[in-house]
């Protein structure tokens, strides 16, 4: 395998992906998928390393726990743009090639035969293996404080209905979702869901953005830290570092929490006693 990563296209990938592999009962061509994938600049050693001290840490009995932990890391570790990010071929590519191990380890189910969704492989960002955990990291993230993102990856209804939802692109919105979980006010899966409902339909009709503006972003900050990547260790045993690209604006997070704790409480969608 290449010391670099490659870029798997989409076409490339499904060819791939056939039903004995997405059952793991036969092997994936890595010859052929070599002669597939374009190169690119990233490392692969990095994430390859990453992923086995995940499932090292991690039983399988814990393997969704393993999520709030690798997200950020693997964040700090494949330092993308978000344009890069949006690219589906280097997620193929590390699903497929680098790590399908992984793939089978976190996301193989439990039924007769079990079986892999073909979205872990190559699918949407918000539900290919990778992808998901990479985009909820930038996305949940404050700043370089990767705490927010523990705390919704920590939570499979997040990841798996939250991070779907276009308004979490809106800083303030993301944060004032995690402060909800983070004080105790959604607790259950449920509830996680029925936020995530009253937030997106409220959002239609309300400008989240002009009700909470957000601080201006600051893109050279998050150049400078994906030119140190090769500068950096980034730990295994705390948080890393994410780019000091600027926080969320606290008097709009405190307005967000407000109005988001009111609508869910009004929501029907709760069906449950109002908190």
């Amino acid at each position: 395998m290449s010391k670099k990563l490659g870029l798997l296209p989409d076409e490339s990938a499904a060819r791939f992906l056939t039903i004995g592999v997405l059952e793991n009962g036969e092997p994936l061509p890595f010859f052929a998928i070599d002669q597939a994938a374009e190169p690119s600049s990233w490392d692969a050693e990095p994430i390859r390393q990453l992923v086995d001290e995940a499932v090292k840490r991690f039983t399988p009995a814990e393997r969704t726990a393993a999520d709030a932990w690798l997200a950020p890391i693997l964040h700090a570790t494949l330092r993308l743009t978000r344009r890069e990010a949006a690219d589906s071929r280097i997620w193929n590519y590390l699903a497929i090639r680098l790590a399908p191990d992984y793939v089978y380890w976190r996301h193989l189910s439990r039924g007769n035969p079990p079986t892999v969704s073909r979205v872990r492989f190559s699918g949407p960002f918000h539900s290919q293996a990778f992808a998901r955990l990479w985009w909820a990291a930038e996305l949940f993230r404050d700043g370089s404080n990767y705490e927010p993102a523990v705390v919704a990856c920590g939570n499979q209804d997040v990841l798996n209905t939250v991070l779907r939802l276009e308004v979490i692109l809106h800083r303030p919105t993301a944060q004032a979702i995690i402060r909800l979980l983070r004080t105790g006010v959604i607790r259950t899966g449920r509830q996680v869901n029925a936020l995530a409902q009253a937030v997106n339909t409220a959002g239609s009709t309300l400008s989240y953005e002009a009700l909470a503006p957000d601080n201006p972003r600051e893109p050279d900050a998050y150049r400078d830290w994906i030119e140190e990547v090769d500068s950096v260790l980034v730990p295994y045993d705390s948080l890393p570092i994410g780019p000091l690209d600027g926080r969320a604006r606290d008097s709009s997070l405190d307005v967000l929490a407000t109005l988001f704790k009111q609508i869910f409480t009004e929501s029907p969608a709760t069906g449950e006693v109002p908190i």
